[in-house]
């Protein structure tokens, strides 16, 4: 295999729910994945089974075990603690000594902006500064791979552009990129590949250039409407 991953008829299933239907995919080191679809179509099904948090059903995957991830979720979890003490725990729980893990926290949260507010409790940060909280903890893990769930979700368009240029500025340094949205600018700003999901099965895999002026087919119809807000 060349690439970070790649998944071979992968079913997951919810009880009688069939979250993902025989999907195949296949993402190679620096790359800037969108998953996008409606609510309920399998995207965050899909980054968990990527993350290695949920296994399938049915179906291979077969990962390039030399390459790090981590996760942010849509919403990013902290604990009532400092901000700088939120970041340190996720690199002393892999290994590393408490002093070391403070120092690379407090290189993270400057490396977000947050470094004026290192000692403050987490639980009164704004949505925006937690979301970057949450990039902050996964930076500090040093990953070859980040995967987002909705990460600007909820948040008001300043922190949007926050979180954005914080994605863009990860990945022009090299980390591959795989995330879900529901805001088309935002995939055309940031990713070189557009995943379509409908009812858990992959509709479309295409290059994002491909995937919203190609030939008006049906999945490029739909595409039309959901960036005109018209569908889903």
């Amino acid at each position: 295999m060349s690439g970070w991953i790649q998944l071979k008829g992968v079913d997951l299933n919810y009880g009688a729910v069939r979250a993902l239907r025989g999907v195949d995919l296949r993402i190679a080191p620096g790359e800037r994945v969108a998953l996008i679809g409606t609510n309920g179509c399998g995207k965050s099904t899909l980054l968990r089974v990527l993350d290695g948090i949920l296994r399938p059903c049915a179906g291979s995957i077969v990962r390039d075990v030399r390459l790090r991830q981590s996760m942010v979720f849509q919403r990013p979890f902290a604990l009532r603690a400092s901000v700088l003490f939120n970041v340190a725990l996720a690199t002393w729980l892999r290994g590393t000594r408490w002093r070391a893990a403070q120092e690379q926290a407090r290189l993270a949260l400057g490396r977000v902006g947050l470094a004026g507010v290192a000692l403050r409790n987490a639980r009164t940060l704004s949505g925006g500064q937690l979301q970057r909280l949450a990039l902050a903890r996964a930076w500090s893990l040093k990953p070859d791979v980040l995967l987002l769930d909705e990460p600007t979700a909820s948040l008001d368009p300043h922190a949007k552009r926050e979180v954005e240029a914080l994605m863009e500025d990860f990945a022009h340094a090299g980390m591959t990129l795989v995330f879900a949205s529901h805001n088309l600018g935002q995939v055309k700003r940031l990713a070189t590949r557009v995943v379509y999901l409908e009812q858990g099965r992959v509709l479309a895999d295409l290059p994002v250039h491909a995937f919203f002026n190609g030939p008006l087919g049906e999945t490029s119809r739909e595409a039309e409407l959901f960036v005109k807000g018209e569908w889903g």
